[in-house]
């Protein structure tokens, strides 16, 4: 095997693929990462924990195909750290070359043969823009459990029907939804797993900006997704398909509606927090034309301010977790945001108000299809 390849080139393929090698590997071949080029200029690198795969395709010049298994973190740390000129890779008995200007290295090969087969991902469902597929996925897992005993929460619920995909996450405490378009292959598509959140986020950042994402799913018996774009690509198990019925719960009857202005209001809840700790809520008292941000942590600090706001309704005082309103806060990308509650103890909902265009009146239906419902914590003063 031989080819040379731009250094930045090599570096990114190099890193999406080594996202998926196992820190504490089950099998010690597993560590690898397999490198192959083909006499048509392809090259391949593709790393496999038996739960996620990745490939990063790209083009080379190739003076001869193969096929080889080097210890994938050494490679991952030394093209990372490589001088900005050409890289040539070639073998050289029992060892891959990397040679980059004045630099050299030698790695080792790991036995090739005794590589498990990557998994083929299912066939192809439809596609979405690589942008808008990125900004839901990271709209959404934040809110997503830590708690593996629990797995179905620690993943994304991706339902689709026709051309309207919803992608969900849940820890008990709050859920965080986002609704988009996308183009399904078949118009009467209809489909509804749990991918793992961690795999799913970390993909979605790392496809190229302006890739349009291809998604690839099967039938109710796959046990796979495939998710590819701009020469990347990734399969991963699905999670059990059972979840919560979560679009029911973002619809509801609100008391009290209030609107403000988002970057204000995450700057006034993030000086909050610098008094709270562990465990200490946000309190929240809105009022016809103004919003009440107070903490404190016993008698040693507190703090106090008031925004501007609009209130609709009865006036309401609840309270909330620092982090989860700077979550759903995060997951607004317009200027305004719309707070609906229905009493201190009833879960709240979160949305954006669509920042208006020149000039033009946008339909009081319209949203980003972005929803965020927090439970509050319990005042008890």
């Amino acid at each position: 095997m031989e080819f040379r390849v731009d250094r930045q080139t090599l570096a990114d393929a190099v890193a999406w693929a080594a996202r998926t090698l196992p820190t504490r590997p089950a099998l010690p071949i597993l560590a690898g990462m397999l490198v192959e080029v083909t006499d048509k200029g392809g090259l391949t690198l593709a790393a496999f924990d038996y739960e996620v795969s990745a490939h990063a395709r790209e083009d080379a010049d190739v003076a001869e195909p193969g096929r080889v298994l080097v210890p994938g973190r050494l490679l991952s740390d030394i093209v990372r750290n490589l001088p900005p000129h050409p890289v040539e890779v070639f073998t050289k008995g029992s060892e891959v070359v990397v040679r980059c200007g004045p630099a050299e290295f030698g790695l080792l090969t790991l036995p090739v043969e005794d590589y498990p087969t990557l998994p083929e991902p299912p066939a192809r469902a439809g596609t979405v823009p690589g942008d808008l597929f990125a900004a839901a996925v990271a709209q959404v897992t934040p809110a997503a459990g830590r708690d593996e005993t629990l797995p179905m929460l620690t993943g994304v619920r991706i339902d689709i029907e026709g051309d309207t995909m919803w992608l969900a996450c849940t820890d008990r405490y709050r859920i965080a939804a986002r609704e988009l378009t996308w183009s399904p292959d078949a118009p009467d598509f209809t489909a509804g797993v749990v991918v793992p959140a961690r795999t799913l986020a970390d993909t979605a950042k790392s496809i190229k900006r302006g890739a349009e994402v291809a998604i690839d799913l099967g039938g109710a018996a796959d046990t796979l997704i495939g998710v590819s774009g701009g020469g990347r690509s990734m399969t991963s198990r699905l999670l059990d398909d059972q979840y919560i019925n979560y679009r029911s719960r973002l619809t509801g009857t609100w008391s009290s509606v209030a609107e403000i202005r988002v970057a204000p209001f995450v700057e006034a809840i993030k000086r909050a927090a610098l008094v709270t700790e562990r465990g200490t809520p946000i309190r929240l008292a809105f009022t016809a034309d103004e919003v009440r941000i107070r903490a404190a942590t016993g008698d040693s600090a507190r703090a106090n301010e008031a925004l501007s706001a609009t209130l609709t309704g009865d006036d309401i005082d609840i309270a909330f977790a620092p982090q989860y309103l700077l979550d759903g806060l995060a997951g607004i990308d317009a200027e305004y945001a719309r707070l609906e509650c229905a009493g201190p103890t009833k879960a709240a909902l979160l949305t954006a108000i669509p920042d208006k265009k020149d000039d033009e009146e946008a339909p009081p239906e319209s949203d980003t299809g972005y929803r965020y419902l927090a439970m509050p914590v319990r005042l008890t003063s």
